[in-house]
């Protein structure tokens, strides 16, 4: 499946693109950038050096991701989310050598607008919405909103709100898959 770069994007030798990538208007992914199969990357995204987004990626318009992000397979990320890579940049301190790492996980979505605060991993299937500021981990499947981001409920791989009974199970019919909670967070059964 061939890879699609528009005119006007920007891909720097040795950024590494994976077959049926989609590379959008004013692009710009820089050497030792590594993106894979089926990828899509909106107008105005630009992607570091060391930055690894898996298969199925979807980066909406106007996202920066920076040196330290690594995305597994399936991530979602919305237009104008914002990374970080230093806690505590000064523009007179190089910084460089500390950069912290966020890991998005497997299924991981991302709201419009969001933030996510360096050196943070988002487990499996967890979803952050629209204007949160993620601050600390967010647990697999969790459903967190906010300034600073706080647990709200769970979600499906689908991303359907889930509903618990007593015993502490859910099935969501849209994902064909039935959950459980316990005091360890939220499982997918089976």
């Amino acid at each position: 499946m061939p890879v699609f770069i528009h005119p006007t994007a920007v891909v720097d030798e040795g950024a590494r693109i994976g077959d049926g990538t989609k590379i959008w208007h004013f692009c710009h992914l820089s050497s030792g950038s590594q993106l894979g199969a089926k990828c899509n990357l909106g107008q105005n995204v630009y992607v570091a050096s060391g930055v690894v987004l898996g298969r199925n990626c979807k980066v909406q318009n106007n996202v920066s991701l920076y040196t330290g992000v690594t995305c597994a397979d399936d991530v979602f990320i919305g237009p104008s989310a914002v990374f970080t890579n230093v806690k505590n940049p000064r523009a007179a301190v190089n910084r460089r050598g500390e950069y912290a790492a966020t890991k998005l996980e497997r299924g991981v979505t991302i709201g419009a607008n969001a933030v996510i605060v360096c050196g943070v991993t988002l487990a499996a299937y967890a979803m952050v919405g629209a204007g949160s500021v993620v601050t600390k981990d967010v647990a697999a499947y969790s459903l967190v909103v906010g300034n600073p981001a706080r647990h709200v409920g769970w979600v499906s791989k689908a991303g359907v709100r889930l509903d618990f009974d007593a015993e502490g199970r859910a099935f969501c019919a849209d994902a064909g898959v039935g959950y459980f909670l316990d005091e360890r967070g939220c499982w997918e059964e089976g």
